[in-house]
Formats: structure tokens, sequence, C-alpha cells
């Protein structure tokens, strides 16, 4: 399994877009982004944690 730490060409460019999109964001409207965002990781870390406990 590659463990590269190095983002993808891909990711790269999708971060490229979100500093794009929270360049104008007002503090508010940041806090709640960084929410939504911190939201969605945990999603994704249960997610995984499922995923890896049907497999095994």
């Amino acid at each position: 399994m590659d463990m590269s730490i190095e983002l993808s060409l891909e990711q790269k460019f999708n971060l490229k877009l979100y500093e794009e999109q929270i360049r104008d964001l007002s503090p508010e409207q940041s806090r709640t982004f960084l929410l939504e965002v911190l939201r969605q990781l945990m999603v994704k870390e249960n997610m995984i944690k499922h995923l890896m406990k049907q497999a095994f």
C-alpha cells in the first residue's frame, strides 16, 4: 500500500479551487466553512472505520 503523504495533481488542483472559493469569505463564513469541512472529515473517518470492520 502506497502511504505517500504528497498530494496528487488532482488534489492540488482541488485545493486551489477551494482557495479561490474561500478567498473573499467573511470571518463568520470562514468559521462555518471550516466546521463543515471538519464535519465531513469526521464522516469520512467513520465510513472508513465502518468499511474496515466489514472487511475483517
